[in-house]
């Protein structure tokens, strides 16, 4: 909480100024990483960096996202800042995406990567936290879903948008010999909604006073966590070790669809089945989080869980059969789509329901921190199973691991509850 904060309100509609504030934000922060992740390619061919460095600065950035959840939450919850340290995360991205832009070589762009996506894990768990205060236990979802549709809002417009700005400046024509000159015009003017979105936040987001805990210590806390949040994570851990990344999809899309297609349309195809994915969660995201508030969280979480599965096992079933038609992999995409908006949708609001709020900030940090070592691990491993073995078999391993992962849940939460868990 910044000192020029009132005291929040009690919240009396789920669509207060904080939930819109910070989906507002989220939006404006999507759209400025994700218009870099597109053009990111390209810009490093044109510097001559190969691919493995891209594999490496991204593994590594998302490794240093992942670990900083878990120390915000604690930060957060030992000192009492969470809007502070919010903002100061939403401005290390406009940083980090500078510092791109005037990369010559991979160690800048690894800085910058860097910067970026610390800031990314600085601010994801604490921003969660604060939406999940501001609102009632029985709104929880909606909000939750607004927020997470306006976050998908800004990865569908963010590519979109850096396309067609990467095409206008080589249009442009005033670069000369120079390659990464258009590049670059993208980079800078992704600055803008970075500088925006913090700004929004700002200026509407409010954060209810929180008093320090200056004798909390990490270990302890950790230990302290009820013993269902911890069996909870292991089920989210146990899902997330088969929850592969959407690119990999993309990449499967590609080449079932190549024999019929050619590569360069394939590729294409993919692409518009991965930004048909990205409509359907924007589309999702609320009325599953309706849904949640009104017949309990842990029963349409444990559908999306089976939805990922599905998804994992139609994927393995395409490979096996062939599947070369558009039709069949958009549906593939569309059921992505939609156990993706449950699952970002209601596993922070299902968090909120099994810890108190003394340590909110901490277990929220803790599921993001599971949640990007699982699918760093899955993507790992389904990326290994393809190369030296199958795609079929690389899907299907995810799928037993996903299945896996809904059982568990299943046993979590064997009574379902409206708004709250079981004790």
């Amino acid at each position: 909480m910044t000192p020029a904060d009132p005291p929040a309100p009690a919240p009396r509609r789920w669509l207060n100024r904080t939930v819109a504030g910070a989906g507002l934000t989220s939006a404006l922060g999507d759209l400025c990483y994700e218009t870099t992740t597109v053009v990111l390619p390209g810009f490093l061919a044109v510097l001559g960096i190969p691919a493995a460095a891209l594999g490496l600065i991204e593994g590594i950035a998302d490794a240093v996202a992942a670990f900083t959840k878990m120390a915000a939450g604690y930060v957060a919850d030992r000192f009492g800042h969470r809007k502070r340290l919010v903002l100061l995360g939403y401005a290390l991205t406009p940083l980090g995406q500078a510092l791109i832009a005037l990369a010559a070589g991979w160690p800048l762009l690894l800085l910058g990567r860097v910067i970026a996506w610390f800031g990314k894990g600085l601010r994801g768990p604490l921003r969660d936290a604060i939406v999940l205060q501001a609102v009632s236990a029985d709104t929880r979802g909606r909000a939750f879903g607004f927020h997470r549709a306006m976050d998908t809002l800004g990865a569908v417009v963010g590519p979109l948008l850096g396309v067609a700005l990467l095409g206008w400046a080589q249009r442009a024509g005033a670069f000369g010999d120079d390659a990464s000159g258009p590049f670059r015009v993208v980079l800078w003017l992704s600055v803008i909604p970075g500088v925006a979105a913090v700004l929004a936040f700002a200026w509407l987001v409010r954060d209810a006073q929180r008093s320090p805990n200056p004798a909390l210590r990490f270990v302890g806390a950790l230990r302290a966590l009820p013993a269902r949040f911890r069996r909870y994570l292991g089920a989210v851990g146990l899902f997330g070790c088969g929850d592969f990344s959407h690119t990999l999809l993309i990449l499967a899309a590609t080449q079932l669809l190549t024999p019929s297609l050619g590569v360069v349309q394939a590729a294409q195809v993919a692409g518009l089945l991965y930004v048909l994915r990205n409509v359907v969660q924007v589309a999702a995201s609320v009325p599953v989080g309706a849904l949640a508030d009104r017949f309990g969280t842990p029963p349409v979480l444990l559908a999306g869980y089976a939805l990922g599965t599905l998804t994992a096992a139609l994927t393995a079933l395409a490979f096996c059969n062939g599947a070369d038609h558009v039709a069949v992999l958009a549906g593939v995409f569309v059921v992505a789509g939609l156990y993706t908006a449950v699952q970002e949708a209601l596993e922070s609001p299902m968090t909120a329901g099994l810890v108190g709020g003394d340590t909110l900030d901490l277990a929220v940090g803790a599921l993001g921190t599971v949640n990007g070592l699982a699918k760093f691990a899955s993507s790992a491993l389904v990326g290994v199973v393809w190369s030296a073995l199958s795609p079929s078999l690389a899907f299907g391993v995810a799928a037993l691991l996903m299945a896996a992962g809904t059982l568990a849940l299943g046993r979590v939460a064997p009574r379902w509850t409206r708004g709250t868990m079981p004790p």
